[in-house]
């Protein structure tokens, strides 16, 4: 669908780092500041404590540069990386104070996208050898997205549209708002003409072939019995692209894939992933 997240928008990145940073550290860190001299050098280790996938070391690269440029940061390991219980992750060497202003928000960041790519590897892996591709959705955590949707991506899945402005889907409330099925679709090519790529959710049979008479270029199956995807696949063959929602869990999904579908998107790669357990401990 939508192409994958760049790191490199700076911008954005900067922006959720610094919040994090600020709700975190606040007015400052009166604990370290308390017990730890100004000046105090240390070097930190950061250790897998659970196997998973790797996911946002580029970003806790990012966040101690704005913290001290003079710290060094060194990662071992890569995102998309698969570590193990034990594995030395990364290497932090700098102020001590500074090391650990940003302990918290750095593990924070590592454990919640790293936990995000570790269930996307799943989701992929079961799929593997069928034409569907995992995506994720806009099921995320306020001011996280960009950072949950990198995860995906580095856990192999592909992203969903990244908010309401960049894509249209029409979904029910839009067509029972619009009057029914084909006066929302009617509206849309009336305004884009087919310039902007539009989808459109379907909850049966009638309103897929009703979405089909339209050429609706990609139609999603919202939570439809396995039979009627695989009738839905027959009837939708050459004219549009399908994708399956909703009740998509790790053992229904190669069920679903092998139907034909195009697309599965998977709410609780980023609603409900838990975070993989990783820690720094100063050496």
């Amino acid at each position: 669908m939508k192409q994958q997240l760049c790191i490199n928008n700076s911008k954005t990145v900067d922006k959720i780092l610094l919040n994090a940073l600020q709700e975190d550290i606040g007015k400052g860190d009166i604990t370290s500041e308390t017990i730890i001299d100004k000046n105090q050098k240390a070097r930190a280790e950061i250790v897998a404590k659970e196997k998973g996938v790797l996911a946002g070391g580029v970003f806790v690269k990012r966040l101690y540069k704005l913290l001290s440029p003079s710290i060094k940061v060194h990662f071992i390991k890569n995102d998309g990386d698969v570590i193990k219980k034990g594995d030395i992750i990364g290497i932090i060497t700098g102020n001590a104070r500074k090391i650990l202003c940003g302990e918290r928000v750095a593990l924070n960041i590592l454990g919640r996208l790293s936990g995000i790519a570790t269930l996307t590897r799943k989701f992929v892996k079961r799929v593997s050898g069928t034409k569907a591709t995992i995506l994720d959705t806009r099921k995320t955590t306020p001011n996280f997205r960009f950072f949950e949707k990198y995860a995906v991506g580095v856990g192999g899945g592909k992203n969903h549209r990244m908010g309401l402005y960049d894509m249209i889907l029409i979904k029910d409330n839009h067509i029972k708002l619009a009057g029914g099925l084909s006066n929302a679709i009617k509206k849309v090519l009336l305004r884009h003409k087919r310039k902007i790529l539009f989808e459109v959710e379907v909850k049966n049979l009638d309103e897929l072939k009703e979405a089909l008479s339209f050429r609706v270029p990609v139609i999603m199956l919202d939570n439809m019995r396995l039979s009627d995807i695989k009738t839905a696949v027959k009837l939708a063959q050459g004219k549009a692209k399908l994708e399956v929602s909703g009740g998509v869990n790790l053992n229904n999904v190669r069920k679903i894939a092998k139907t034909g579908v195009d697309f599965i998107s998977v709410g609780m790669l980023t609603h409900s992933a838990p975070s993989l357990d990783i820690s720094m401990k100063i050496k």
